[in-house]
């Protein structure tokens, strides 16, 4: 436990996770500030009275003379104030650092590019039905800091490469990095070395490391494979047999992925981290296997949202950069066309990778939004161009026929034509219904 009375602490950024840091603080008798760039940030009205707000702006004054900065992880270190404090030995943390400090039970911890998200929730299950008491949290919409005190005897926390960047107290029962391909690279001026850089300090102190077989940008730098527990395609600790069908873990045939409602190489591999992450936690592999039988999946991550006249419709608008859409491309099988739909904010990434996943001979492109017209560019002679998603699907509509399948899986932020990519895969399902 740290002792943080008489501390100057300046929390930036609002919102949910700046509201537990809020609470955090003045439960341990410590009343911090607050800031925000936003003019009217979210949650300002649930702020105790005596919480002074300063919103539109940072407030350098308030952050050169703090003790502590908690920053949200929307806000870059790289911001020339942040960099001030820095340089001014102020320490700068988050909320997970916060949460390191004070965690009572063993902490499964999960990053990637892509698939953090069913991996964090699948754990949280196994461990659900084995009648441990766990907080699932973190970058999946529970702040860590609101898990606390609430007697769980296990904590499973999905950690974004923002909020690992001002971390160092993690000690993690089980760690993974599931993947890692372009993203943020608006955020990491050195690309992808940083980016990686920043994900891999979740297997600092880590009990459990668990990698990517077929990713080697997953290996922690000072371990070796062997070092490791591993997961991948027909080898490894755990593994995908693509011949039989089948998950293996440590020898042992395990499930026929016929017997799983996820579907996907991508999702495979997700099940296997998750096993290989619940058994280094001692969660009996009988209630994991059942859970990876029910486990039909989350919202936005290839979800089949309408089957009709033969036609499927999938929402992938979670696939927010070039390496999600490209495992849910990777080994996927259409009797009939395949409707792409490519668009949004690309976050400055390269899209070039995806050439080898969109070359087969049936795949149409539709691409729409800000980097629209880039997508469009890597097949032209496939591609058709229009300005919103909408005015796409109403373009496919008339054309498709049974064993045809349109897939939202973007590639891309949603945040140049949609307040979130959770609104932009609801509203391509309310158009598969009203099209399909």
């Amino acid at each position: 436990m740290v002792d943080y009375q008489g501390k100057n602490v300046v929390i930036i950024g609002l919102g949910v996770t700046g509201l537990s840091c809020v609470h955090f603080f003045i439960e341990r008798g410590v009343v911090p500030r607050v800031m925000d760039t936003r003019t009217v940030p979210p949650g300002v009205d649930k702020l105790p009275v005596n919480v002074v707000c300063h919103s539109g702006s940072l407030n350098n004054s308030w952050l050169q003379e703090a003790d502590l900065i908690v920053a949200s992880p929307g806000i870059a270190l790289a911001t020339p104030q942040l960099q001030q404090a820095a340089q001014n030995g102020i320490e700068i943390v988050g909320d997970i650092e916060l949460f390191c400090r004070e965690a009572d039970a063993p902490i499964v911890a999960i990053t990637g590019s892509n698939g953090k998200s069913t991996v964090t929730s699948l754990v949280g299950e196994m461990a659900k039905a084995a009648g441990v008491s766990v907080g699932v949290g973190g970058n999946i919409g529970i702040p860590a800091l609101s898990l606390l005190n609430a007697g769980h005897a296990l904590y499973v926390l999905e950690l974004s490469s923002f909020q690992l960047e001002t971390t160092s107290s993690l000690k993690a029962a089980a760690a993974t990095v599931l993947n890692i391909s372009e993203d943020h690279m608006d955020r990491y001026p050195l690309g992808l070395v940083q980016y990686r850089a920043a994900k891999l300090k979740i297997y600092h102190q880590a009990e459990n490391c668990i990698v990517n077989g077929q990713d080697a940008l997953t290996l922690p730098e000072n371990l070796t494979q062997d070092e490791c527990i591993s997961f991948g395609l027909n080898n490894g600790d755990y593994f995908f047999d693509t011949q039989k069908r089948v998950l293996v873990a440590k020898g042992e045939q395990l499930l026929d992925v016929n017997e799983m409602h996820l579907t996907g190489q991508h999702n495979y591999l997700n099940a296997l981290a998750a096993l290989a992450l619940a058994d280094a936690v001692n969660i009996p592999r009988k209630a994991s296997v059942q859970v990876l039988k029910e486990y039909a999946g989350l919202a936005h991550r290839f979800e089949l949202v309408l089957f009709k006249h033969g036609v499927r419709w999938i929402n992938d608008s979670k696939a927010t950069n070039v390496g999600s859409t490209e495992a849910a491309l990777n080994g996927l099988h259409v009797e009939g066309t395949l409707y792409l739909l490519l668009g949004g904010d690309g976050k400055s990434a390269d899209f070039s990778s995806l050439k080898p996943y969109i070359a087969a001979d049936n795949y149409r492109l539709y691409c729409f939004g800000r980097d629209g017209e880039t997508l469009a560019a890597l097949a032209p002679e496939k591609s058709v161009l229009t300005e919103t998603m909408e005015q796409s699907l109403r373009q496919i509509a008339p054309n498709l026929k049974a064993g045809d399948m349109v897939l939202l899986s973007p590639a891309c932020a949603s945040l140049d034509q949609f307040k979130s990519f959770e609104q932009r895969g609801a509203v391509f399902a309310q158009l598969a219904e009203e099209l399909g």
